[in-house]
This record gives structure tokens, sequence and C-alpha cells, in this order.
């Protein structure tokens, strides 16, 4: 398949957003504080203002739990019609994006066609990359800068011209793009999808561009334990899910990335936490989330109970609680009604139509 420029797929194949909730971030990175202290330059044409709003869930259980939701996104090379239940008007300003997304198949799963954009790391002088099967260096135009052969680590180093690659000079923002199935390295662990380097100010960050189901599929396995049973594997893909998507729909920066990728948001270590259950708890939830009257609720978890009623006076779910209800013999769904009050169940889907 021809490589597009960035600029070329994004003219043709503008972002797909779910239409889910607005939120304030709870926490932000030291590097988020100030939006306006990144580079203004971007790429891309901005996502279609969709309907936004805040869902917060009753303090008490009702006797029965609202219907499930869905949610339709039709694949387009024009504007993406989105339709949810109430809709309502949105106040959100469009999103702009550097690095672009790849064209999307006809039979792309909902969570395989939502790309998050996670900040790996923030504030470094210097960072080792490698790419597992050669990748190219783009500048923000998606110009071709430099090829990087497989399995040859370099780093990468601030410089208040920009950025050094060893002893190549390189422009503030860049974008790393691997081949087909292979994996970018930055430190010592692996991520799936795209990197963003950003040089600000003499300090490097770099944000991973990878789809929500990748994404997840790491978060399950970096939050608990890959060997718990399914059904509290699945619990947490689909809180998990929900926490991303108000990131997704409300980023921490709109410019440049969603969410960071530790214990201030969730965690994320790229393909190292990893396992066949966390795959199949994702999977076997695609597109799921904790849904109430129509909007994505902010699906907060802790460890334990005790956490959960310190940090957020009780309204979220205890993993260690989630466990023992699986153990019971629990499914997801009564486990997520059981923490999430009066919540139900919504579905994003890909509309072929």
């Amino acid at each position: 398949m021809n490589r597009h420029t960035i600029f070329d797929w994004i003219r043709q194949n503008p972002w797909l957003i779910v239409p889910v909730l607005g939120l304030i971030p709870l926490l932000n990175l030291p590097f988020a504080k100030s939006q306006s202290s990144l580079p203004s330059t971007s790429v891309g044409t901005p996502s279609p203002v969709l309907p936004t709003s805040v869902a917060t869930p009753p303090s008490s259980t009702p006797a029965s739990q609202p219907p499930p939701v869905t949610v339709s996104v039709r694949p387009s090379s024009a504007s993406i019609p989105v339709k949810t239940t109430p809709q309502k008007k949105s106040t959100a300003q469009p999103r702009k994006s550097v690095a672009a997304s790849i064209p999307l198949p006809v039979n792309l799963s909902a969570d395989a066609a939502i790309e998050m954009r996670i900040a790996i790391a923030a504030g470094l002088d210097t960072l080792p990359i490698s790419t597992s099967k050669g990748g190219v260096i783009l500048d923000i135009k998606g110009q071709p800068i430099h090829v990087l052969p497989a399995q040859s680590t370099y780093t990468v180093q601030a410089d208040r011209q920009g950025m050094l690659i060893d002893s190549m000079q390189l422009p503030s923002v860049v974008v790393i793009d691997s081949a087909s199935n292979g994996t970018i390295r930055v430190g010592d662990r692996n991520y799936r999808g795209r990197l963003l380097l950003v040089c600000q100010e003499g300090r490097l960050w770099a944000v991973n561009y990878v789809s929500m189901q990748h994404y997840l599929y790491s978060v399950v396995g970096s939050e608990v334990s890959p060997s718990w049973p399914m059904e509290a594997l699945k619990a947490q893909a689909v809180a998990a899910r929900s926490y991303a998507l108000t990131y997704h729909i409300k980023p921490v920066n709109r410019q440049f990335y969603d969410m960071g990728a530790d214990e201030y948001y969730q965690v994320y270590k790229g393909i190292e936490s990893e396992a066949d259950t966390t795959r199949q708890a994702v999977n076997s939830t695609g597109g799921e989330f904790v849904s109430y009257r129509g909007d994505v609720v902010e699906s907060l978890y802790a460890a334990t109970d005790d956490i959960v009623v310190d940090a957020f006076q009780g309204k979220g779910m205890s993993q260690i609680g989630a466990l023992g209800l699986a153990e019971k013999g629990y499914g997801y769904r009564a486990i997520l009604g059981n923490y999430y009050a009066g919540t139900g169940i919504g579905r994003i889907e890909m509309d072929m139509e």
C-alpha cells in the first residue's frame, strides 16, 4: 500500500471521534498544566463537533438498570454522522492532531477505530528509541526525514533548535511511524502504533498514538493481574474503556495528547502487560462502556474499597472487590452495576450502511 502523507490522509479520512462526555481532568501531567507552552504548529483537519456532556450517576442503585445505549459511528471519507440518544448541543471545540490515523478497513471494530494519544514520557533530556521492523521519521507535513533500520537503537536528545537523533538535527515535532505490524521501543518498553516526539524548552515528550483496542490490552494487564477470573477482567476492561473515552473527548492537551500513562490516569505499559486473557476480556466487551442516561460515565476505580471511599467519596469500583465478586460467580455486568450505581452498559458500534 502506498504511503500517504499526513496531510493527504487527513483530507481524505477525517478523524473518528465517539460522542462521549466532556470532562475537566482531575489531574494533569506537569507538562500539561499550561497548554500555551506547547508548540503551536499542528497538522490535520479538525474533527467534527460532537455532542458532549458529563454523566454523574445517582448515589443509590434503582431496582432495574437502564437499557443499553448504542452509539453508531459510520466510517466515511467525508464528515462522519454520529447518532446518540439523547442528542445535545455541543460546546466542545474541534480537536486537532499532529499524527494521522491509518485508513480504516470496512471491517474495523469500534475499539480499533478509536485512536488514543497517550503521553508515555515527559520532560526528559534524552530518550532511547528503536523499531522492531524498521520505520521512518516524518516531519509534521508527513515528509520523510530519516529511515530507521530494524533493531537499531537511537538516542534522541533535546536541543534548543529542535532535537537531535544521534548527531542529526530534527525539527521540534516529529512522528515515528513503524513498519507494518512492527513495534516502537521507547526506553525499556515496546509499544504498538506510532510515536509523536515533541521538544519544548530543552525537554522531550513522547506520545504513543495507539488504537483503543491495543491500549486496553495493556491497561487491563497493567491495572490488575491477567490471572484473575475472566468476569473481573471484563469489568476492568469496560471501566478502563469508559475512563479512556472521557479523556478522548476532553483531552488533557487537545493538540498533542489525551492522557498520561501512570497512576494519575490509568496505568499503561505497552505490550509487556498484554496477555491472552486481557485481549479476550477487551475483545469480548468490545465497544462497551458504563452509561448513564445516554452519556459515558467517568468510571473511577481503585485497588480497594477504602481507597475508593477516601479518593472518590465511594463512587467508583474496587478492583479487589470486583475480584471477590467474580470469584463468587457474578458476571461483569453485575459487578459494574454494583459499583456504578444506577448505570447501564452502552456500546459503540460501527455503522457500515
